[in-house]
């Protein structure tokens, strides 16, 4: 295997679904003092999320609480496949290549703009006859972290 052109620098956000936000933002910003930062809402990916964080700069780590916009259509971000976790990656593209080069499935969609405003792609949690290499079950998001995030993670 040639070497990674690529690093992943930490965990940039944990996602939570759940059938209402208001139960969710109970636990993780009343009880537990997560920071409501902002909501985002896509009736094309069935989502309403409200962005919410716990720690600065490099060192803050997202938590998003997701609720279906409709709770009868696909994807259901409500039940447990679609929670996932989020990597802070260097150089996304790079990180896309090699990893397809080498098995990995990525999730229908490509590299796009997500919530947050940062390019992302979504690791498949299974894998198939083409791409056998999955998140095992764990759908994971891969993040392109900005310049300032990728100097403090480095540091």
């Amino acid at each position: 295997m040639a070497a990674k052109p690529f690093k992943i620098l930490g965990i940039q956000q944990i996602a939570i679904g759940g059938e209402s936000k208001d139960r969710l933002k109970k636990l993780w910003v009343d009880m537990l003092g997560f920071e409501y930062k902002s909501t985002f809402v896509s009736e094309r990916e069935n989502v309403d999320e409200d962005i919410c964080a716990i720690g600065t700069g490099a060192h803050e780590i997202e938590v998003d609480l997701m609720q279906p916009f409709d709770v009868e259509k696909k994807p259901a971000v409500h039940q447990t496949p679609l929670n996932h976790i989020g990597l802070w990656v260097d150089d996304l593209p790079k990180a896309v290549e090699w990893l397809s080069a080498n098995g990995l499935r990525f999730a229908p969609g490509g590299i796009r703009k997500g919530a947050a405003g940062f390019d992302i792609t979504f690791v498949h949690p299974k894998g198939n006859d083409e791409f056998p290499i999955s998140g095992e079950g764990v759908l994971i998001e891969l993040v392109q972290a900005p310049p300032e995030v990728i100097a403090g993670l480095r540091s």
